[in-house]
């Protein structure tokens, strides 16, 4: 049996090879939907794959610590500005944070429309802190006490 150097993987590595160059020369308004989460945080983390579940892939959910996660929020944050707070759902015109974002993230995967794009299968990862119930708590809390919206330009 002869196998090529990539093996099995061979469709991966391409798929990869694409992304890469996607991403290279992408711009935030061709990512629109999108949901940025803690990826350090265990519950956010499960937050995220719910969502990703609910959604069928029409939203982008990225990690704030990924590369990608983090050239977003340099591009739509203000510098010296902590997004690590919340999660955000950020869409063409608004950025929504924490409270405020429930209720555009639960109405677009009520009603949304389909989106189409190589990006929304970006692999999300499970983060290792906060597995405790007060650290569940905790989020709880802090999702429902902040809340912010930051018009797009």
């Amino acid at each position: 049996m002869n196998l090529s150097v990539f093996g099995a993987n061979k469709k991966l590595f391409h798929k990869i090879l694409i992304l890469k160059r996607i991403t290279k020369y992408m711009e935030i308004k061709d990512l629109f939907p999108f949901m940025i989460y803690d990826d350090s945080c265990y519950y956010c983390s499960k937050f995220a794959n719910i969502v990703r579940t609910l959604a069928r892939k029409r939203i982008l959910i990225v990690g704030q610590y990924s590369k990608i996660g983090m050239e977003i929020k340099s591009e739509i944050f203000p510098k010296n500005y902590d997004a690590t707070r919340m999660f955000w759902f950020i869409n063409d015109k608004i950025a929504y944070g924490g409270r405020a974002g429930i209720l555009p993230l639960l109405l677009f995967i009520l009603k949304g429309k389909r989106v189409t794009s190589l990006l929304r299968d970006v692999p999300l990862t499970d983060g290792n802190d906060c597995r405790t119930p007060e650290a569940f708590f905790t989020r709880i809390i802090t999702l429902l006490s902040n809340s912010e919206r930051i018009i797009l330009k």
